[in-house]
């Protein structure tokens, strides 16, 4: 039986509050694992708000405990985007993280990554294990991507050109990508597609890369790699394919994988992805993607 989410505004410490979205498991079903699920932001954000429900329902259904967050300045949470620092956002994650473990001790602990979401969760884990908390679950972190960014800068350079769209036409893109970078080197934040981004957030952005954490006491975990494609018989990018046995190669246990399905956090509809539901239900649940 799904059952609606716990919704609430937690307090942060600097005075304002984040919208939580607890799903937990139905009355007397064990809680199998706890997640956090880390949004993308701008706009994927807004599109993939369908599928992370859909998914957090499923997964709270079968036994999986998850908690959605919005990160400051982000759909129903205090502040605005342009406030928003990688740093306030890591913030945000580590609060969330104490507050689902202290919710439910002793579940293993997934972060659950969508976009650039993937790469806040990796900073979280090494951010968990550089400030470890007795009272918090000592066992592994594991990692539950969805079509995980690799690379910051990219996703940052992705994102800026659409600040010049309308002039790379005629020439007039380059001009205006010079002038915003001016503008970030000086310290002023720049309007990219109806968001205000602030230097602090491109700055924490562009160095952020999805590379496994650095071995600490804590033992890995596992890594579950989801993708998307559009193709006829669906395989995982060059890149994550390039990626992946460097974390396989750090111990961790990684199934990478594709299914067919729209890149529907783009999209200009919403759409959904059944079969990444799927895929993911039974990777989390079975250790096996089908």
């Amino acid at each position: 039986m799904v059952q609606a989410p716990e919704a609430f505004f937690h307090p942060d410490a600097h005075g304002g509050q984040r919208l939580y979205l607890h799903h937990c498991p139905p009355p007397g079903t064990p809680v199998r694992g706890a997640l956090l699920y880390v949004h993308p932001w701008a706009e994927e954000m807004n599109k993939s708000r369908r599928m992370a429900a859909l998914a957090s329902r499923q997964l709270a259904a079968s036994g999986m405990a998850v908690l959605q967050v919005d990160l400051l300045g982000c759909g129903d949470s205090s502040g605005e985007f342009g406030d928003a620092t990688w740093q306030a956002w890591m913030d945000d994650l580590d609060q969330a993280a104490q507050w689902l473990q202290a919710r439910h001790p002793g579940a293993p602990l997934w972060l659950w990554g969508l976009r650039v979401g993937a790469l806040l969760a990796t900073a979280l884990c090494q951010r968990l294990d550089s400030n470890p908390n007795p009272n918090l679950n000592p066992n592994p972190v594991n990692f539950l991507f969805w079509q995980p960014t690799l690379q910051g800068k990219t996703a940052w350079q992705q994102f800026l050109r659409m600040k010049a769209a309308a002039q790379l036409a005629d020439g007039g893109g380059k001009a205006i990508l010079d002038a915003a970078r001016a503008e970030l080197a000086a310290g002023r934040p720049i309007d990219v597609a109806g968001y205000s981004v602030s230097p602090a957030l491109v700055h924490g952005l562009e160095a952020a890369t999805l590379a496994a954490p650095a071995a600490t006491d804590r033992p890995v975990g596992r890594v579950v790699w989801l993708e998307v494609s559009s193709q006829p018989e669906p395989a995982p990018s060059p890149a994550a394919a390039a990626a992946a046995p460097r974390w396989q190669g750090g111990g961790w246990a990684t199934q990478l994988h594709a299914v067919p399905g729209p890149a529907f956090w783009q999209t200009t509809e919403i759409e959904d992805a059944p079969k990444l539901l799927h895929a993911t239900l039974h990777a989390l649940l079975h250790e096996a993607v089908a």
